[in-house]
């Protein structure tokens, strides 16, 4: 077995090749071109198993090398410390330390999703990038009528009929007037935009099928069942619910020495999107929905520490429900 580190950049790959002894056989660079990986890989050593870090450019890269070597490992960049704080660092000494963190099978891996799902999960981040810009729109609108001294029906003010007769019935300037007309046609496209995407993930019979087996879970609506679906995708490659709560950002991080042990705040190192919907998802399960169970289990963390603390723990029961339900397909039924 022969084994390949490949440093990507936008422009260049430096590329690292040795035997299972540490011996080099190829060390070069490429250009970040399909056709110049495809070239380099055809004339590569056989059998051949290569890793790259996960970065911006890893996804069509990695659809490329899987049609022609052996394994394709992605490692994850943040556990890397051993090439991040070297003291020497250019594009051949990652190659190089790359490649001989692989031959040693010492690579913190990252989960790459299959080509076709990866595109629907964009278009699921795609979708909630607009809702983010929708927002600023909105959040313009009503700075634009604040800081003119206008009064208006915070709750209405979205709405079609009741904006365009704030705004027939304003005595301001012009130019207030047109930023405003801009700034609502520049949300109705957006909204317009959003509602074309999400038909566009519906397409895909597995994705729906998947969201409404989820959806039977309380507190957990259309948004939730898509992004645990997209974002996991395969709820087997977690052994227990403990580790899908750790890939959530759903407990603290440890620092552990002798016999001291310290327990941080949530860790950083997550999956934000997931982290994000089950937060929100566990509020409207306990405050909206008020399902038994979570209530139980909001209370009594509540009284034990705070709020916030009561919300992370309902998510993550959450977590092991939307394990369970994904893993057997079939619905939710309470305990």
């Amino acid at each position: 077995m022969y084994y390949a580190g490949l440093d990507v950049h936008k422009k260049t790959i430096s590329v690292m090749i040795k035997d299972q002894l540490g011996n080099v056989q190829e060390k070069t660079k490429i250009k970040s071109k399909r056709d110049d990986i495809i070239k380099w890989v055809k004339n590569a050593p056989y059998p051949l198993s290569v890793v790259l870090e996960a970065t911006l450019f890893t996804g069509w890269i990695y659809d490329i090398l899987i049609h022609y070597v052996d394994k394709v490992t992605v490692a994850n960049p943040i556990m890397l410390s051993y090439i991040s704080k070297a003291k020497n660092k250019n594009d051949k000494i990652d190659a190089n330390k790359l490649c001989d963190l692989l031959r040693v099978n010492m690579i913190p891996e990252t989960y790459m999703l299959p080509p076709k799902v990866r595109q629907v999960r964009e278009l699921l981040r795609y979708r909630n990038w607009l809702l983010a810009q929708c927002t600023r729109f909105k959040n313009k609108i009503n700075g634009e009528l604040m800081m003119n001294g206008h009064e208006f029906n915070k709750k209405k003010l979205h709405n079609k009929g009741y904006f365009q007769e704030l705004l027939d019935s304003l005595e301001t300037d012009k130019n207030v007037l047109e930023i405003l007309n801009m700034s609502r046609h520049q949300l109705e496209l957006l909204k317009q935009l959003e509602r074309r995407v999400k038909r566009l993930i519906y397409t895909h019979p597995e994705v729906t099928e998947r969201v409404e087996l989820l959806t039977t879970i309380p507190g957990v609506g259309e948004i939730t069942a898509l992004t645990w679906t997209l974002e996991v995708w395969e709820p087997t490659r977690f052994s227990n619910y403990k580790k899908a709560i750790s890939y959530c950002g759903l407990c603290a991080g440890q620092d552990q020495s002798g016999e001291k042990t310290k327990r941080g705040p949530l860790s950083k190192q997550r999956n934000k999107r997931l982290q994000w919907v089950l937060i929100e998802a566990a509020k409207v399960a306990v405050h909206r929905i008020k399902d038994p169970t979570l209530v139980s289990i909001y209370q009594k963390t509540a009284a034990k520490k705070n709020n916030n603390a009561a919300t992370v723990a309902v998510a993550r029961h959450l977590v092991k429900w939307l394990m369970a339900v994904d893993k057997r397909g079939t619905p939710f039924v309470a305990a």
